[in-house]
């Protein structure tokens, strides 16, 4: 019996403000540093092109998901203050995406539903 897919990753992309970029990057190793406390994080890394940035990140859960963004929530204040996010991406299983919709609403992310058996276990 296989463990029922909970994992949901979030795909946000920043814009970085002209002249910004060495400052953004020098909060790459301060949001790594705060994941280290986080339980649900799966996987987390930022990469770059140019003055966009994505940060590449996964979660045990939706809950997971909530428990980062409050854990990293001062660290993103920042980060907005020299970039914006011009595209947020929610993926996982339709039921932890609906435990998301209301809390990230204001972040107006698109939501990517896993489509069940389809996926390697």
């Amino acid at each position: 019996m296989f463990k029922p897919d909970t994992c949901c990753t979030l795909v946000p992309y920043f814009e970085i403000r002209e002249g910004q970029l060495d400052a953004f990057k020098a909060l790459g190793p301060k949001f790594v540093a705060r994941t280290q406390t986080e339980a649900g994080c799966l996987h987390y890394a930022f990469s770059f092109n140019g003055n966009t940035a994505h940060c590449r990140e996964g979660y045990e859960d939706a809950q997971a998901v909530l428990a980062h963004l409050d854990n990293v929530g001062a660290l993103l204040g920042e980060a907005l203050k020299i970039a914006k996010i011009v595209r947020l991406e929610v993926h996982g299983p339709a039921a932890e995406l609906d435990k998301l919709r209301t809390p990230l609403a204001s972040l107006e992310p698109q939501y990517f539903a896993l489509e069940p058996g389809i996926r390697r276990v």
